[in-house]
């Protein structure tokens, strides 16, 4: 490869798309974005377009050629990563979704998982999948789609059942990866990372379950094949013809948070990254065995090179994080996120207040899809800056719930964490992050590491890079937080954090 080549990521997240050029170095060279459209079509609802997605995945894609003053013939390879769970059903022949995208926060399945709660199928789950039953995974979401998505309209006289026709391998089933990849390439794919958070994968066996399709009612005929992370037998290469003009292979792809682990150069057993999106994703490279979880958290796949065996992973999915931020500014608290350092560094403390952003239920450790967001504590001398280090706050004790149970699970204490996401670009808050988890916080200079993950994953499998040796090379901190808080402080705070917890659950025993 020449000096002269890039590799392309794709970066499918929960409220935009970014696409991103790297060079052998693993620098920056171009990037640009695009917001699409939030839709809440009823409370506890949360949907994308996916034609909208794609509208904006090839506007970003010109866009940072365009920043780079790079042709597509200068792409070695594209790689692809998505914000995981998401679900959507989409027509083979026309390439038409047949509903909207039904997003990982979305709770419209709640009652179904106290249905398989009830009967006694929480334990099957957990032992095939590593996950904890919820409405969060995509099972639940696709068996929706199948039941309630109109039926399609044909020439014939009698609109087709969504169900028959995914039997027949005419409607097909993806995550986000799945969507892009075959736009991008006509192939009908996923990667094991995203195949391992539908619910209806063998983490184990590395294969769709039986009993779960059965149990789901999916046709096994609508899924994608499922291929390695990064594989250089590609999951085909874009159309020369098509709206990029070039031939460029599609190598890689991830779930955003394993992108992100690879990204962090976390290649070996007990190295620990969180990422700081919309939610914050704490994993831990477990290595080749996958490692059951006895404290709320997920065994899932991290990765995997063709040739080499699966990598596995702990999880702590927390649900809001970045998203508490998002909703200080919804109700006029803050102009805007950038504020919330100044504002919190004006006070001293929260003065006894917490709050909980349980606002779609709490994830890990906890799963209780029936929390909700909760404010304990205030009083008539709460002022705004309160809350606002509140929300900054709970960030922080959210992760040491995380931390304290990956500790008991894998018999480690984290000692060292390695941050990525938009939120990290906040000193305050990684200062919080070390203090309250009594942990070395870490900030690499490339902080947009799901995105260089995606792109490692898709030049490694056409021979940009050479080795993991060379990526962990690449890999260099901008700063790092040690620790500053009183020890007996921070315990102190965060045992009254346990008790606003607890008033945060249950809240929403309806489903609502």
């Amino acid at each position: 490869m020449t000096a002269t080549t890039y590799v392309g990521a794709i970066d499918q997240g929960t409220t935009g798309t970014r696409f991103m050029l790297f060079d052998h170095a693993g620098r920056v060279v171009s990037s640009a974005y695009e917001r699409h459209e939030q839709q809440y079509p009823e409370p506890g609802w949360v949907e994308h377009d996916p034609v909208e997605i794609w509208e904006h995945t090839k506007t970003v894609i010109g866009g940072a050629l365009e920043e780079a003053d790079a042709s597509p013939n200068e792409l070695a390879a594209i790689g692809v990563t998505n914000q995981r769970e998401t679900t959507l059903l989409w027509d083979a022949d026309s390439g038409t979704p047949v509903y909207n995208a039904i997003v990982w926060q979305d709770r419209r399945t709640a009652g179904r998982i106290d249905e398989l709660e009830a009967a006694g199928l929480t334990d099957e789950i957990r032992e095939k999948t590593g996950l904890e039953p919820d409405a969060y995974f995509s099972a639940t979401k696709v068996e929706w789609l199948l039941e309630h998505a109109d039926p399609i309209k044909l020439e014939r006289a009698r609109p087709a059942d969504v169900r028959e026709r995914a039997a027949a391998g005419e409607v097909l089933f993806g995550t986000i990866d799945s969507w892009l990849i075959y736009n991008l390439t006509g192939e009908h794919v996923t990667d094991v990372t995203n195949a391992s958070r539908t619910m209806l994968y063998d983490i184990h066996d590395c294969s769709w379950d039986d009993d779960l399709l059965a149990e789901f009612s999916v046709p096994e005929a609508c899924l994608p094949e499922v291929r390695p992370s990064s594989d250089d037998r590609t999951y085909g290469s874009t159309d020369s013809e098509g709206f990029l003009g070039a031939e460029v292979p599609v190598a890689g792809a991830l779930g955003d948070q394993q992108a992100a682990l690879f990204g962090q150069a976390c290649f070996e057993p007990g190295d620990t990254k969180n990422t700081y999106g919309t939610g914050s994703f704490f994993l831990l490279n477990t290595g080749e065995e996958p490692v059951s979880s006895d404290h709320g958290l997920l065994t899932t796949i991290g990765f995997q090179r063709r040739g080499e065996p699966v990598q596995y992973a702990l999880e702590g999915s927390i649900f809001v994080t970045g998203a508490a931020i998002e909703w200080l500014a919804d109700v006029s608290l803050i102009d805007d996120p950038a504020e919330t350092s100044r504002l919190a560094r004006q006070v001293d403390s929260t003065d006894g207040v917490y709050l909980v952003p349980a606002f779609t239920g709490l994830g890990a450790p906890h799963w209780d899809q029936h929390a909700r967001g909760t404010i304990v504590g205030m009083t008539r001398a709460t002022q705004k800056e309160h809350l606002v280090r509140a929300t900054l706050e709970s960030i922080a004790y959210q992760t040491r719930d995380v931390a304290e149970a990956m500790a008991a699970d894998a018999g480690l204490e984290v000692r060292s964490l390695k941050v990525d996401g938009g939120a990290v670009k906040n000193d305050f808050l990684c200062q919080l992050q070390a203090d309250l988890v009594g942990a070395r916080i870490v900030r690499p200079v490339v902080d947009e590491t799901t995105a260089l993950g995606a792109a490692y994953a898709a030049g490694l499998a056409v021979g940009y890079w050479d080795g993991l040796a060379k990526l962990r090379e690449n890999w260099r901190v901008d700063r790092a937080f040690e620790p500053e808080l009183d020890r007996a402080v921070a315990d102190e705070r965060y045992e009254r954090w346990g008790e606003a917890l607890e008033c945060a659950r249950g809240w929403a025993s309806d489903g609502s």
